[in-house]
């Protein structure tokens, strides 16, 4: 034989074997997108394009209804959260020299534009006696003492997240 007949023999048997690669390659990804394509469209309707997308259309439909319904309920949650309390704070404290153990404390509830209420109690031998002061955008419209505004600063950084 002569080099040429072998260089035109080795050179068709590797084209015949990329071929037969390509084609098993060609082979394996048309059976993937057929499983695709049942999976997509099986079921109880059958493999009907028309059914099948028919039947995605109405379950997007469905999700929206739910995603609206979802998002109604998220804008309530905040119209309510900005109304609610939000951050607290507390300071413990004592009122009079003859009385010991920190009975008495400044409470600072708020919500979270600052609105609600400081609370204080002042304990002594005789009694305890309770204050309220209320709050509208982080002051008061009555004088606070030096524990009702760390009380209230505590409940600011809570809101704020500091």
């Amino acid at each position: 034989m002569e080099t040429t007949q072998l260089i035109w023999i080795i050179a068709v048997t590797v084209l015949t074997l990329l071929n037969i690669v390509w084609q098993f390659d060609l082979q394996t990804r048309q059976r993937r997108l057929r499983e695709r394509y049942d999976r997509l469209f099986s079921g109880a309707e059958g493999a009907d394009l028309k059914i099948g997308l028919e039947a995605l259309t109405d379950q997007i439909e469905k999700t929206q209804g739910r995603i609206d319904h979802l998002e109604t309920l998220a804008r309530h949650l905040q119209s309510t959260l900005s109304h609610s309390i939000q951050g607290a704070g507390m300071v413990r404290f004592r009122a009079f020299q003859d009385t010991g153990g920190d009975q008495s404390f400044a409470l600072a509830l708020v919500d979270g534009n600052g609105n609600g209420m400081v609370l204080s109690a002042l304990y002594s031998r005789k009694g305890t006696r309770v204050y309220g002061k209320p709050l509208a955008a982080w002051t008061s419209v009555y004088n606070l003492s030096d524990e009702e505004k760390q009380a209230l600063e505590q409940a600011r950084k809570m809101v704020k997240g500091g």
